[in-house]
């Protein structure tokens, strides 16, 4: 081996770092993540900076000003609405997402609309040629002279040229091929990444721009590489959906300028991603008439109300072992509503299959469509199909009652504005609404309530 450099093993987790290799990561204790690198040992440094005048000096709560962070909108209002507002000067974005996702056109769609008005973007490929980008441009729109393309993977190099020009927004493709001179290991190993994602950071907050990286992710749908480079950055967002399907859906992560729980659904086309500004309509779209185990449900992502069709198939098995299957929403939790409607209900539900579906592909876990998920269920195994223009939400708990769920008041409104007649929710949540006219608000408090009445 070369002087000066050693092997050393990071965990592909956390970013721990051994000087053997371990079964276990004694820091995030995942099994089997340590892989080995090779790294350049560094001269010591004096612990004292070159500017020895500088010291640090804490600052009192009370004496900080607060001043309003100045955000740069995308021109797309879904993406604004993930992000808190749109773009943070000096931010770090990570998106990731599967191959093929879309990843890459939402970032350059989003570059177009910043060169519209006037705002200076460099845009840093290290998959993609010059003229491989210009062909997927070319598909999406028109750009504007604002927007500049730089084929380069070298850190010294895309520091110099970012120096140079200027721009006021970077993005990033992506940060596996990215590699620094000054660690020996191959790009997208987790020093490289580590330490690639590390001096981006540093150009954002010493120079106010805000950058964008775009993120592999493994088998397991999470960034490829170190999880502490999640940490690292200001914003995680991930590109989730079926890349056959036509919808996709931004999910924030992790944000420090605002929240967690909005969503973005974005509609892929042949001219790029379009925005879904209703997507409980979109959602609804193509639902059967008349048809049984078929219910819709509203459930809460953020601020925004989203109504979705589940669908339930209850059929007698014609094994001795039941088969259960759930898309879309946690399996454990069908499995654990089926047992409570034959506790509480009676149903003979331990010989049947079930099949559980949210559809359109999209994910929801949250306990409010519990009610649906029940009532589709009661429908299949009846085969009684429940009115069309009937939409329920409520979390089901063990001993079969209905409890309540946060913002019923925009869940009521939203089903209202989309043409429903009828409601069923928790008798707590009813009680509060009814001042709201147009709907009929039906009130329950168990589990059997709500079946007497769909089923009457």
């Amino acid at each position: 081996m070369a002087k000066g450099k050693t092997t050393v093993y990071f965990c592909q987790e956390c970013g721990y770092e051994s000087a053997k290799w371990m079964g276990q990561c004694p820091a995030c204790h995942e099994w089997n993540s340590f892989v080995e690198e090779t790294v350049e040992k560094k001269s010591a440094r004096g612990s004292r900076s070159a500017d020895s005048s500088r010291e640090a000096k804490a600052v009192p709560l009370s004496q900080i000003e607060m001043t309003q962070e100045q955000r740069v909108s995308t021109g797309m209002k879904e993406l604004d609405r993930v992000l808190g507002g749109g773009i943070v000067q000096g931010s770090l974005v990570l998106v990731g997402g599967d191959p093929g996702i879309g990843k890459s056109t939402l970032l350059l769609q989003v570059c177009r609309n910043l060169a519209e008005h006037k705002v200076k973007v460099l845009y840093i490929s290290g998959e993609e040629s010059l003229q491989q980008i210009k062909i997927r441009a070319e598909r999406i729109g028109t750009f504007g002279d604002s927007l500049s393309l730089l084929c380069e993977t070298n850190l010294d190099t895309i520091r110099r040229v970012i120096d140079r020009e200027k721009p006021e927004i970077v993005v990033i493709d992506s940060i596996q091929t990215m590699y620094n001179e000054d660690v020996s290991s191959a790009p997208g190993s987790v020093s490289q990444v580590r330490e690639s994602t590390g001096t981006l950071m540093q150009i954002a907050k010493g120079r106010g721009i805000s950058i964008f990286i775009v993120g592999h992710v493994t088998k397991e749908g999470v960034v490829a590489g170190p999880r502490v480079l999640e940490h690292m950055v200001d914003t995680v967002l991930y590109f989730e959906g079926d890349r056959h399907a036509a919808y996709r859906i931004l999910r924030g992560v992790k944000n420090r300028f605002g929240s967690t729980n909005e969503i973005g659904v974005f509609e892929m086309r042949g001219d790029g991603l379009t925005e879904v500004e209703n997507p409980s309509e979109f959602m609804l779209s193509g639902k059967p008439e008349g048809a049984s185990g078929s219910v819709v449900a509203c459930s809460m992502e953020g601020t925004r109300p989203i109504l979705l069709e589940i669908q339930a198939l209850v059929c007698h098995s014609n094994f001795g072992m039941p088969r259960r299957t759930a898309a879309g929403t946690d399996f454990n939790r069908v499995n654990l509503l089926m047992a409570v409607l034959e506790k509480r209900l009676g149903l003979s539900l331990g010989n049947c299959d079930a099949y559980i579906n949210i559809a359109g592909g999209i994910r929801m876990n949250e306990p409010a469509i519990d009610l649906g998920l029940v009532l589709a269920i009661v429908s299949s195994y009846k085969d009684r199909p429940i009115d069309e223009k009937t939409i329920c939400f409520g979390e089901v708990g063990l001993s079969g009652e209905v409890r309540a769920v946060s913002m019923a008041e925009q869940r009521v409104l939203e089903a209202k504005k989309l043409g429903f007649k009828t409601c069923i929710l928790p008798e707590v949540c009813r009680e509060s609404l009814k001042e709201i006219k147009g709907i009929g608000l039906v009130g329950v408090r168990t589990v059997k309530d709500a079946m007497d009445y769909v089923m009457r």
